[in-house]
């Protein structure tokens, strides 16, 4: 009994996380009607996710598109089929690596600093001071953290696929074993990639983004214990960012393949 004990605490707990995170979030979109009056607040935050991940967003998409061409041609190039590589390069850019690893980045960098951010003003009452101004805090820190999100990670995507096919184009013709022309790349790439495709990652790169601030502004309101409370609240809502983020990929592939 013990064991069952155990395991309907966890699906309680799951259920009632789950729970509060859906009530955050309507709570947070209810809010989108003040975004007016919180311009600053939200341009401010788009800077930070925006503007300052672009340079390890870019490193990032170079090489993931360097290494996917390297792989994926170096084994083409043994049955005379290399001229596609674009088109793999492409697809494989923008279905899945873009969104999802430039999810992740924004994940680990970002959403960390929001948790933690948010988990500081909890643990010294900063949030308490707000509600006795009359502030609302989901107003005031979750709705414009969550619509620079749900606007910057769908562009940083685009500005990494659009990297990373660069970074495969330059690999494919530089490298020996594959050399391709340039014309010969983006002829492969311009006949598999179709504005369905970029439509169906941008639909992903937006749900992620969503995911990233409603979870770390979650897991910032919940944050108690001091400084190794907000210890726990940073890595808590990086795993459970990334987790979130795979298992809305598998649903998202799903229903938009």
């Amino acid at each position: 009994m013990g064991m069952f004990d155990r395991v309907g605490k966890k699906v309680l707990s799951f259920h009632e996380v789950l729970g509060e995170m859906l009530m955050l979030l309507g709570r947070t979109v209810w809010f989108f009607r003040e975004a007016p009056r919180n311009l600053p607040s939200i341009f401010n935050q788009m800077a930070i996710i925006g503007y300052e991940t672009v340079p390890i967003a870019s490193v990032m998409a170079f090489f993931v598109g360097m290494v996917l061409a390297l792989q994926t041609g170096v084994e083409l190039q043994k049955y005379g089929t290399q001229n596609i590589i674009g088109g793999i390069v492409g697809l494989s850019m923008v279905r899945e690596l873009g969104p999802v690893m430039t999810s992740f980045l924004v994940a680990g960098r970002v959403g960390s600093a929001m948790a933690a951010e948010i988990g500081v003003m909890k643990v010294y009452e900063e949030i308490d001071a707000l509600k006795t101004l009359d502030i609302n805090p989901v107003r005031y820190l979750a709705m414009p953290r969550l619509i620079a999100c749900l606007v910057c990670v769908p562009a940083l995507v685009i500005f990494a696929n659009a990297v990373g096919i660069v970074g495969g184009a330059i690999m494919s013709h530089l490298h020996p074993k594959i050399f391709i022309s340039y014309s010969t790349y983006y002829d492969s790439l311009k006949t598999a990639l179709k504005l369905k495709e970029v439509g169906a990652g941008l639909v992903k790169a937006t749900v992620f983004g969503g995911i990233i601030a409603l979870v770390a502004c979650y897991t910032g309101f919940k944050t108690s214990g001091g400084a190794r409370g907000i210890a726990q609240a940073t890595t808590r809502a990086v795993v459970l960012s990334f987790m979130l983020i795979l298992v809305a990929d598998y649903f998202l592939t799903r229903i938009l393949m």
